[in-house]
């Protein structure tokens, strides 16, 4: 097989070479620079390869080298913390080598290859392991980190382990004559293996009450958030990231604007994990593919960030990966696909757009990884429609894909509602899997009375259509009284303010608490009303204030209760 070869074409990210015999997807190092790029078609002689860094300046004749090897990320300890680029460069390493602007072919590997590790092996000599078995742990932050064999390791008895501080490609274990290292390859296209999947039946908790209790997202499963420029994409990724019961959080920051990674690596860092105490990013792998770098590494980038995110689950640890935006990634595959003139589909992108958007998003799951654990990778992804156009290819492919629809509204956000999750047109399909846990762990009712809430909103929905022909005051008084249930339901339950130290993050319970307390004011309403008491005067309780106070409260739970208390207290009055 012939490694070396010399240019033929240069269009922009896409090159042209002769002489190598490559299989697709081989890794290639093209010009006397070396830029690294990947072989994606193969017409007789010709190899068409998408480089994944600036082509500016390569000319026809220069060499081209094939590694014979598919794109492939490092796995191992030492990601945790990281920020790579779309093709796991580590960007600190590059950015000290080069300066604030990465030169081109500059490369770093994806671990450090001088830090040392503290191997505390799990298997002695003569134990049985195979691909997946946990054979050590290494402590990195706050997570434990297990040093599993390769999945495609045959099942074998351990010849020799070893203890004590060694780097990443040190071997630590042998295995019927092979010696392993603390770190695994493994191609980025390739999903990794479970035993077994497991059915949605488990919902990760993002403590933002519009998602938790209206429209769950099941551990394993796959969410869409679209929405227009400045709806809050960005901002409800970042808190899911910060306080989902996710124990990982891999964010890929694909094509977006370099000021929005910009926040997200400064914040981060400074973040308090609310499970642990320690900083947010012990626990995150950021990856930073910025709008102004190559557009070939923008699709790379959501492949690279979930295998890294599945080497984690294969741990047993539960996983939030996070792209944002989808859409950049889209606009890549539509430009490499003109690039290469295959034949356009809806908008211009390739025929093959739903196809790669399936294969990313499938691969979320919920199972038993093969070291005997259960673990978990939920994906969230954000598009970004034209003009927040939801009828746009790339929204509609990923509606057909992912189970879970948070839809951001333009509307919402003039009103300054955040989230501006729209309560009407989002949606879930997890709600049957996940009610018998909410009974379960939450409450009984819970289920019941999140019904009721979405039916006071749906009539509201209705009644404004009749408001604004006849305007309020011509409505019956019940139906007066459920456009107050409405305003609470909207203003004081779906209303969150993602950067309160208070209301940030609403766990379950007080969800609970909160939707019980709106439903009792409900009832006690209809129950005033049939006694004859005026609408303005049910309307204009003091308890109402205070209840829209209480969740930003310190003390916010036992607020909560002198709320309930103040309730009846003050409807008694009423009545009498």
């Amino acid at each position: 097989m012939s490694t070396e070869g010399v240019i033929y074409r240069v269009a922009g990210p896409v090159v042209t070479a002769t002489g190598i015999s490559p299989r697709m997807y081989d890794v290639v190092h093209v010009g006397n620079e070396k830029l690294m790029g990947e072989v994606i078609k193969i017409v007789g002689d010709y190899s068409i390869i998408q480089v994944y860094e600036d082509t500016t300046g390569i000319k026809p004749g220069e060499p081209v080298t094939n590694t014979g090897l598919p794109l492939a990320v490092e796995l191992g300890p030492g990601l945790l913390t990281s920020v790579y680029d779309g093709i796991q460069r580590p960007l600190p390493v590059l950015r000290d080598m080069t300066g604030d602007f990465i030169g081109r072919g500059a490369t770093a590997p994806g671990l450090s290859r001088e830090t040392k590790w503290d191997f505390v092996p799990a298997v002695k000599v003569g134990d049985e392991v195979q691909g997946g078995s946990v054979v050590g742990t290494v402590q990195e932050g706050p997570m434990v980190h297990k040093i599993m064999l390769p999945p495609n390791v045959k099942k074998g008895k351990v010849e020799d382990i070893k203890s004590g501080s060694f780097t990443v490609d040190q071997p630590i274990v042998k295995v019927d004559g092979v010696e392993y290292p603390m770190m695994q390859k493994w191609p980025v296209r390739v999903p990794r293996p479970v035993t077994e999947k497991y059915n949605p039946d488990v919902p990760l908790v993002t403590g933002l009450r519009v998602l938790d209790t209206m429209f769950p997202l099941a551990k394993g499963g796959a969410a869409a958030i679209p929405g227009a420029f400045g709806t809050g994409k960005t901002v409800t990724q970042q808190s899911l990231a910060k306080y989902s019961d996710a124990e990982i959080v891999v964010y890929i920051g694909c094509g977006e604007r370099g000021n929005e990674m910009t926040e997200v690596l400064t914040e981060f860092p400074e973040l308090k994990d609310p499970k642990t105490g320690e900083s947010l990013m012990k626990r995150t792998i950021l990856i930073a593919n910025t709008s102004n770098m190559p557009v070939a590494a923008r699709e790379a980038s959501v492949y690279t960030g979930m295998t890294i995110a599945e080497y984690f689950r294969d741990m047993g640890y539960n996983v939030a990966l996070m792209a944002d935006s989808t859409s950049r990634w889209a606009e890549a595959m539509r430009e490499i696909s003109s690039r290469l003139e295959e034949m356009p589909g809806e908008e211009g992108y390739p025929a093959y757009l739903s196809g790669r958007l399936s294969e990313f998003y499938e691969r979320a799951c919920r199972g038993k990884a093969l070291c005997g654990d259960d673990g978990s990778i939920s994906v969230i992804g954000a598009v970004s429609p034209p003009g927040g156009d939801l009828s746009e290819p790339v929204t509609q492919n990923t509606l057909r894909i992912v189970r879970v629809f948070w839809a951001l509204d333009t509307k919402l956000r003039e009103r300054r509602h955040f989230p501006t999750i729209n309560w009407l047109t989002s949606y879930t399909m997890y709600d049957k899997q996940l009610s018998d846990w909410f009974k379960k762990n939450v409450g009984e009712d819970f289920p019941d009375l999140k019904a009721w809430a979405m039916g006071v909103l749906q009539k509201e929905s209705e009644l404004q259509e009749v408001v604004q022909m006849v305007g309020s005051d011509s409505l019956p008084d019940e139906q007066k009284i459920t456009l107050e249930v409405a305003k609470m339901i909207r203003e004081i339950y779906l209303q969150q303010n993602a950067y309160h130290p208070v209301d940030c993050y609403c766990p379950l319970n007080r969800q609970y608490t909160m939707l019980k307390l709106i439903k009792k004011y409900s009832d006690l309403a209809d129950k005033a009303l049939k006694t004859g008491v005026a609408v303005d005067k049910i309307a204009y309780l003091p308890v109402r204030q205070r209840f829209q106070q209480a969740k930003y409260e310190e003390k916010v739970d036992e607020e909560l209760a002198a709320v309930a208390k103040d309730m009846d207290e003050q409807f008694s009055k009423l009545e009498a």
